[in-house]
C-alpha cells in the first residue's frame, strides 16, 4: 500500500494524522517491520491500531498486558480438560507413548492472542497494548515473535508465521522498555494534539456539534492539560465525550457553568475537580478554564 492510498483509507475512517505519521505506518507496514508507539495515556496509540486494521481490511487480535502476563494467556495452552478425558478413553487400547504423543496434538492445543495472529491463515493487525505494564521476563519472550515472526512450543518445536501479521506495540513510559526491543521496531511517539489537531479530531467525529463550542472545548482542554496542578491529563476520548455531553445538554457556550456541570466528563478524579472550583471563581476566561493561577502557557 503507498502513502497516498493510505491516507485515502485513514481519511475515510475518520482518523486524524500528521503527513510524519502516515509515513512511519506505511514503512513498517512495506518492510514488515513491528511498531512501537510511545505516549501519555489517551492520545491515541490504540486507535491507530483499530485504524490500520480497518483501513487494511484486517482482522484485530488484541493482548492486552499486565503484570504477571505469562506464555499461557498470551501465546498458548493446552486443553487439559479434553486430554484428561483422552487419557480415561484410550488409556487400555494405546501404546503409552503414542498415547502421550497424540495428546499434544492441534485438537489439543487453544491458541492465545500471540500464536493465533501468526497462525491466521490471513494477515491480521496485532495490537500488543500497553507493553510496559507486562514484566520484563514477558518483553523478553516477545523477542523472538517480533524478529523472526516464529515462536517456540516446547511440546512442538517452532511455529513459524503462515502469515506476517502488522504487529503494533504500543507503551504508555511507565517504565523503560528494553533496547533489545526497540532496536527490533520502528518508533512513533504521540504527544497530546496541539489546539489545532484537537479541534480537527472534534470536527471529524462530532461533525453536529456547534464549531464555536467545539473551539471553546479544544482550548480548554488545553489549558487542563497545561495545569500543572492536574494529576491526570484529559485524553482525546474524555475531549469526545465533553463535547458531546454538552451538545446533548444544548450547550452552545462553553460558560463557567455548563464547565461546572459537565466537569464529570473531563476530570475523572476528585482532587482534579477540586483544582479546577478552586481555580474558577478567579480569573475565568471565555471558555471556562482559569487563564492564570497553577498552570503555565
Amino acid at each position: 500500500m503507498t502513502l497516498e492510498e493510505l491516507k485515502i483509507k485513514m481519511d475515510a475512517c475518520g482518523y486524524v494524522y500528521d503527513d510524519t505519521m502516515a509515513t512511519v505506518l506505511t514503512v513498517a507496514l512495506a518492510l514488515g517491520r513491528p511498531l512501537l508507539i510511545e505516549g501519555a495515556a489517551g492520545v491515541g496509540k490504540t486507535e491507530i491500531a483499530k485504524v490500520m486494521a480497518e483501513s487494511l481490511g484486517r482482522d484485530l487480535v488484541r493482548l492486552q498486558c499486565y503484570e504477571g502476563l505469562d506464555e499461557s494467556k498470551a501465546l498458548y495452552e493446552w486443553n487439559y480438560q479434553k486430554q484428561l478425558l483422552s487419557i480415561q478413553v484410550n488409556m487400555g487400547s494405546r501404546d503409552s507413548d503414542a498415547l502421550t504423543k497424540s495428546l499434544f496434538g492441534d485438537e489439543y492445543l487453544l491458541e492465545r492472542p500471540l500464536l493465533k495472529s501468526i497462525r491466521s491463515e490471513k494477515p491480521v493487525v496485532l495490537l500488543i497494548d500497553e507493553i510496559d505494564k507486562a514484566d520484563e521476563e514477558f518483553e523478553a519472550f516477545l523477542l523472538e515473535l517480533l524478529s523472526e515472526m516464529q515462536v517456540t512450543i516446547p511440546e512442538v518445536g517452532t511455529v513459524r508465521a503462515k502469515t506476517v501479521p502488522f504487529v503494533v506495540l504500543t507503551s504508555n513510559r511507565s517504565r523503560p522498555l528494553s533496547e533489545a526491543l526497540r532496536r527490533r521496531c520502528a518508533y512513533l511517539y504521540i504527544p497530546y494534539p496541539d489546539m489545532e489537531k484537537e479541534l480537527a479530531i472534534l470536527r471529524k467525529k462530532l461533525p453536529h456539534v456547534d464549531d464555536r463550542l467545539a473551539a471553546q472545548v479544544a482550548l480548554a482542554v488545553h489549558k487542563l492539560r497545561e495545569n500543572e496542578a492536574i494529576l491526570k491529563k484529559p485524553s482525546i476520548a474524555e475531549t469526545l465525550d465533553w463535547a458531546a455531553a454538552l451538545d446533548a445538554l444544548g450547550v452552545k457556550e462553553l460558560t463557567p457553568d455548563a464547565l461546572r456541570q459537565t466537569a464529570g466528563f473531563i476530570l475523572k478524579n476528585s482532587e482534579d475537580l477540586e483544582v479546577l472550583a478552586e481555580d474558577q471563581p478567579q480569573d475565568t476566561c471565555h471558555c471556562g478554564v482559569q487563564c492564570g493561577g497553577h498552570h503555565h502557557g
